[in-house]
């Protein structure tokens, strides 16, 4: 089997992070989690003991110079875990979540393992929404997945999230700069950033993030809440095999090492076999 780190950084996000470290702490074990808080203001919280966690310096002030910043920093601590023996490092956000279809019978770190990887390899990009009149504020007693059950299948979220060389992830982990990427077949990065209204309201009041410039990015990632709310979903397993083979083929022309689409809107329903994950 071999040797996994996750990696992350955060900054007043205790509610993903605690489910961070739950999940992947779960996985991986909690001695192979990394966590950096961006700000020495911030405060180590106690579900995060067993784990790597400190806070750093801020990095940056603003949203764009602070995201580079921010990706730089965490592109170094991944080539520093490989040099100290990790072969694979899985680089996400607080809210992002790397995950293994179940009807493989495989915990995450078997199916990584299964993989020849060189530099990369991407999660298909699932984007949860919360449909209106039908889900309820989210709750933290209960699975994610048992109170979302709509997203849209895009290519923002398809990231290069698992790295088995030192490289440099563009911002978000976007992309990875002068490498290509291949998307696993049965794997998924399940995103929750935006998949409770009232959170986003939540967030778009937030002084922190307004002095950074995340209001309009906040807002705007609304959109898939209206999206899964007013179109009809569609088979999961049907359009998540087509998303693959199109975000594999098709490029954007400013960006030859990101998957594109055709700008398809594609809002799938998740199987139950899922429910019980994250």
């Amino acid at each position: 089997m071999k040797k996994i780190a996750a990696l992350t950084m955060a900054r007043n996000d205790d509610f993903y992070l605690r489910k961070w470290v739950e999940y992947y702490g779960g996985q991986l074990g909690k001695e192979n989690l990394y966590i950096y808080l961006d700000g020495l203001d911030q405060v180590v919280g106690p579900y995060c003991e067993g784990t790597h966690a400190q806070a750093v310096e801020k990095i940056g002030t603003q949203l764009v110079a602070a995201e580079k910043g921010r990706l730089r920093f965490l592109s170094e601590k991944a080539a520093g875990l490989l040099a100290d023996g990790y072969d694979l490092v899985i680089g996400v956000d607080a809210d992002e979540f790397v995950v293994v279809d179940p009807k493989l019978g495989k915990t995450l770190p078997e199916y990584l393992s299964s993989l020849d990887i060189k530099y990369s390899v991407s999660a298909l990009g699932i984007d949860f929404g919360q449909k209106i009149g039908e889900e309820p504020d989210i709750t933290e007693d209960r699975p994610f997945l048992q109170q979302r059950h709509y997203a849209r299948v895009g290519t923002r979220y398809t990231k290069p999230s698992v790295v088995a060389a030192p490289v440099v992830w563009g911002s978000g982990f976007h992309r990875i700069k002068g490498h290509n990427f291949h998307i696993a077949k049965d794997l998924y990065l399940f995103h929750f950033g935006y998949f409770d209204l009232k959170r986003i309201e939540d967030r778009c009041n937030d002084q922190d993030r307004l002095a950074q410039g995340w209001g309009k990015h906040v807002l705007k990632r609304a959109k898939t809440i209206r999206l899964v709310t007013e179109r009809k979903a569609r088979d999961f397993d049907r359009w998540t095999k087509f998303a693959r083979v199109a975000q594999s083929v098709c490029r954007p022309p400013y960006a030859w090492n990101k998957p594109g689409m055709l700008e398809m809107v594609l809002i799938v329903r998740i199987p139950e076999r899922f429910r019980d994950l994250v």
